[in-house]
């Protein structure tokens, strides 16, 4: 059996849910076959989320750590392929924070890369019927900062586990106008479900376009 962390935010930013944490939840409670798959949720708080990340990877000992994030507007599951050693909040975080042009690890090298296969990945929820892709950006706010600081974790004491970022939209009840794009949290935790099976069974990731022009 695989184990498998996955992790969602509580909400932030004034919202009443946050849909990373209600797919998460719902992938823990119905995890693929083969998959034992643990949910916690991380605080939107610089620092404090990569503290309960910390915990989290030292009690469960995963194989593969899955970090999911809201990213409102997208139009779908989109698989981060880098994070960047900055925090750069454009709005306080959940403790008041709101730091500018800092490092999430001083000294640490400018970005990680996902070592989850991103393509397979995206290639496998869009087999399930959810719309992804892969993201060539997860921003600078605390989904960064948590996207980095497990790719620092991983590459500094973790070797042999694999963990990546995935952001998702907003959930529906977010955007009752329906004037942004939303998906509903069953249809997120079905792609993330593919996602996982895509990682734990991928070692070399497929070679495909995905690339994006600006």
């Amino acid at each position: 059996m695989t184990r498998v962390l996955i992790t969602g935010f509580e909400p932030f930013g004034g919202e009443r849910v946050n849909p990373s944490w209600q797919a998460a939840s719902l992938v823990a409670d119905q995890p693929p076959a083969g998959l034992t798959v643990i949910a916690v949720q991380l605080p939107c708080v610089f620092g404090e989320s990569l503290a309960v990340l910390r915990r989290a990877v030292q009690e469960t000992r995963p194989d593969l750590v899955v970090c999911v994030g809201q990213a409102g507007g997208r139009p779908g599951v989109t698989v981060e392929r880098v994070a960047v050693n900055v925090d750069d909040a454009r709005i306080p975080d959940n403790a008041g924070a709101r730091p500018i042009d800092e490092p999430v690890v001083p000294g640490g090298p400018a970005a990680y890369f996902s070592t989850l296969p991103i393509k397979a990945c995206v290639a496998a929820m869009r087999e399930a019927g959810v719309p992804a892709a892969v993201s060539n950006t997860a921003g600078t706010f605390v989904c960064n900062h948590v996207a980095y600081g497990l790719g620092h974790l991983l590459a500094t004491e973790l070797p042999g586990v694999r963990g990546g970022f995935v952001h998702v939209p907003w959930a529906p009840e977010q955007v009752p106008d329906g004037t942004a794009a939303a998906l509903p949290a069953e249809t997120v935790a079905r792609g993330l479900r593919a996602l996982l099976l895509a990682a734990a069974g991928t070692t070399v990731d497929v070679r495909v376009t995905e690339g994006a022009t600006h």
